[in-house]
Order: structure tokens, then C-alpha cells, then sequence
């Protein structure tokens, strides 16, 4: 039987600061090829391009992963502000209805960094736009100098909700995690179920409330080394599994009747 097709979501952006394209990190395709097994497909993030009923018919699940520019604050009912940074648009009225079709059809979903940020803005959350301008917090940005490894290194604990879905994905209650956000939830949405949350309270694991399928959120960068970190691989694995399972009963058969 062949492979499920997991679709990441694309980024917008220009070569030579001119030629427009959408592409997706090496490190999500080389985790959904490896560690779920399946088939990387990158993903159109402007709904010109695509219509999300294709998508739902076309992927088994999908990936929403970071990306530098931050979801626009009107989405959430609030104003633009310099602090909110760059944005796209397009990604954000493609992603946005595509997170809400997939729980709702029961496709699975992993969010990542942005795309856990977008889970959140999705079921109506509202975001801050600097974690590390806020009382308390810590600065959660990547690292601006050293390599990828040192950009990408562990740099805090995250404890987990005991009994919750991460819980029982990572078999522990505190994990380890690296940290390369500016932006993080305010307001959790109305099916957001906050699981995760770093030293500072900042919120880190997120699911959704009664969703029918695979549907989970961190605010981390669990692509990195994703076949050989012992918190990233059974998040991707276990996403893999629920894509499979998804293809599996998407190529079924119908049953005669009669």
C-alpha cells in the first residue's frame, strides 16, 4: 500500500529579492518522510492557488509549520501594531479555514510554532506580540548568532498536563524543549485545551476539544533532529500513524448493498 501524502503548509517569499515562491523547511519534510513515512508534499499558501475541500480530498494530513511572518492581528479582532511584525496574508486565509475543516472532518493535524499559533487563532485565541516585552516572561526568540545546532539546542522545560495527550505521547510529565518564538497565546480559543507550559507560563502544548482526529499544537521546533530527539519523535510518529490510518480509511472500498 502506498505512503499517506502529509501536506505542509508553504511559505511565501522571494529569491533575489524578486522571483515569488512557496517552500517548506527541509527539516518538517525529511520528519514526515523518516519518521511518519510518509509522502512530504508542500503546500500553496494562498487560497487562489488551492480550495481547501481539494485539500481535504488530495492529503491524508497536514502540517502547519513556522514561518517569520506572524499571523495578522485583525484575525483576532485586534489592531496592527509595529510590534506584530510581518505578515502573509494569504497564509492566514488559507490556514485558518484549513485548520477548522480538518478537526471538523477529523483529518489530522500538527501545528507547528506559527502553525500552533494559528491553531490557536483558528477557535477564536487572540496572541501577544512579544512574549519577552511582558512581566515575568522570558525571551523565547531563536538565538540571533551561532550555528543551527546552537540555535536550535534545548533551552527549557516544558511540563506537561498529567493524564493529558502529551502525557501520554512523551510517557513523562516534563520535557525538554528548544525555543524560537516571539509571538505566543493571550487568549486560548474556545476548543483550546492549553497541555504545555514553559517555566515562564508561557503556553507550549496545545489540543483541541473534542476533535474527532489528530489534532496537536507546539509552540517548539520538534522538526529539528525529529528522528532522533526523544520528545519529536513520538509526535511525528504518532501523527504519522493517524495519517495512515486517515489513507487507510480513505482507500477502503465502498460496501455493496443489496
Amino acid at each position: 500500500m502506498s505512503r499517506p501524502v502529509i501536506g505542509i503548509i508553504g511559505n511565501s517569499h522571494l529569491i533575489h529579492d524578486t522571483y515569488l515562491v512557496q517552500g517548506a523547511g527541509d527539516m518538517n519534510m525529511q520528519a514526515v518522510r523518516d519518521v511518519c513515512d510518509a509522502v512530504p508534499v508542500i503546500i500553496p499558501a494562498d487560497p487562489a492557488m488551492i480550495d481547501v475541500d481539494d485539500l481535504l480530498c488530495a492529503c491524508d494530513g497536514f502540517i502547519f509549520p513556522g514561518g517569520r511572518p506572524n499571523v495578522h492581528p485583525e484575525e483576532y479582532g485586534e489592531a496592527e501594531t509595529e510590534a506584530h511584525g510581518t505578515f502573509d496574508r494569504n497564509r492566514d486565509r488559507l490556514a485558518l479555514p484549513l485548520i477548522r475543516a480538518c478537526v471538523d472532518a477529523g483529518l489530522p493535524i500538527l501545528g507547528i510554532c506559527r502553525g500552533f499559533q494559528e491553531m490557536n487563532v483558528a477557535f477564536g485565541g487572540s496572541l501577544y506580540p512579544e512574549i519577552r516585552d511582558l512581566p515575568g516572561r522570558d525571551n523565547h526568540r531563536m538565538p540571533p548568532d551561532g550555528t543551527i545546532e546552537e540555535k536550535f539546542a534545548m533551552r527549557h522545560t516544558v511540563t506537561l498536563t498529567e493524564g493529558g495527550a502529551f502525557h501520554r505521547l512523551m510517557g513523562a510529565t516534563a520535557i525538554q524543549t528548544n525555543s524560537l518564538h516571539g509571538q505566543g497565546i493571550k487568549d486560548a480559543g474556545g476548543r483550546i485545551v492549553v497541555e504545555g507550559h514553559a517555566p515562564d507560563g508561557t503556553p507550549e502544548a496545545i489540543t483541541i476539544a473534542d476533535a474527532p482526529g489528530f489534532a496537536l499544537g507546539v509552540q517548539w521546533h520538534p522538526e529539528y533532529q525529529a528522528g532522533l530527539d526523544m520528545v519529536s519523535r513520538p509526535l511525528f510518529a504518532a501523527f504519522g500513524q493517524a495519517a495512515a490510518a486517515w489513507a487507510a480509511g480513505r482507500r477502503m472500498p465502498a460496501r455493496r448493498t443489496g
